[in-house]
């Protein structure tokens, strides 16, 4: 992706022609006064701080039309930003997709009138400001996170494993930045098992340009070991990192965790309200000296089967 394409263009000018001409000019300062506190703010574990570098740059009295134009405003440059961050192919691919998603809803919005929710806005922010980039359809990969020894041994001390410790240190994961995945809940149609082993592998693409990250980290209720049994549907969510090398990290139940998985299961969520089961959220973690070879094996398989293929038809 080198530039946008005619109608994302026009669709994110679209998006700032709807304020006044006094509304636009506030855009266009916060547009350049927040970036360097939204970059600055990006590594820390609060991944919304970034958007609040943007409200205060917009103002306390800034509204959702003014959100959704500066996210307009930054998408424009967007392109520039991605080349400059020297961005694998395998991330550079994807940006079209989310383009278009990006310009659809700010349009859709706009229309209707929503109200801009808090984690989308956070998401746009990071997305139109090359702090989170794709890695598959569905899942985002912001580009520095940090992955604290605390919870590591915490781990272990609560009777979950002193091996990961172990992992957590040969990464030299204390002083070294983490990649980390997220889902966006607006586009969910990867989020499957080619999907998520796409975004793994997008994210060994990154570690094989930038020798300082430590590896990938993902968080959240999907990684509890207990849906191997309650949602095996799921299972692969954490047995694939596992079988090509990562290790997890015991965080603990929360109201969050709770809601979410009772949420798209009748069947989960019954266990919930019957106390036969509490969600619980881990983190996989998956260094990079496991991460980059399973990647590499991946793409080999695929070239065999591709080849395969061909070679039937």
């Amino acid at each position: 992706m080198e530039t946008l394409s005619p109608s994302q263009v026009a669709a994110f000018n679209a998006v700032r022609a709807r304020l006044t001409s006094d509304e636009r000019t506030r855009v266009d300062i916060a547009s350049v006064e927040a970036v360097d506190p939204a970059v600055a703010a990006a590594p820390h574990w609060n991944f919304d701080l970034p958007s609040h570098a943007a409200d205060a740059a917009l103002g306390p009295d800034a509204t959702d039309a003014m959100r959704r134009a500066l996210v307009a405003t930054w998408a424009l440059e967007l392109p520039g930003r991605a080349k400059q961050a020297r961005l694998p192919g395998e991330v550079m691919e994807l940006y079209p997709y989310w383009l278009d998603r990006m310009a659809g809803f700010l349009t859709a919005a706009g229309d209707t009138g929503a109200a801009y929710d808090a984690d989308h806005w956070a998401k746009d922010v990071r997305m139109a400001l090359v702090l989170s980039v794709p890695g598959a359809r569905t899942q985002t990969i912001d580009l520095s996170s940090p992955m604290g020894p605390g919870q590591v041994v915490k781990n272990g001390r609560d009777g979950h494993g002193w091996g990961q410790l172990v992992h957590y240190v040969r990464a030299q994961g204390w002083k070294r930045p983490w990649l980390e995945v997220h889902t966006e809940s607006r586009q969910l149609e990867d989020f499957n098992e080619a999907g998520w082993d796409r975004a793994w592998a997008t994210a060994a693409a990154i570690c094989r340009t930038r020798p300082e990250l430590a590896g990938m980290i993902g968080s959240s209720w999907f990684y509890d070991p207990p849906l191997e049994t309650i949602s095996p549907r799921l299972a692969y969510l954490r047995l694939n990192p596992l079988k090509g090398g990562a290790f997890i990290i015991h965080q603990g139940p929360g109201e969050i965790h709770t809601e979410r998985a009772g949420t798209s299961s009748p069947t989960r969520k019954a266990l919930i309200d019957s106390g036969e089961y509490t969600p619980r959220s881990w983190l996989v973690a998956w260094p990079r000296a496991t991460l980059i070879p399973w990647s590499e094996k991946r793409a080999a398989e695929q070239r065999a089967a591709a080849m395969a293929m061909a070679e039937a038809a």
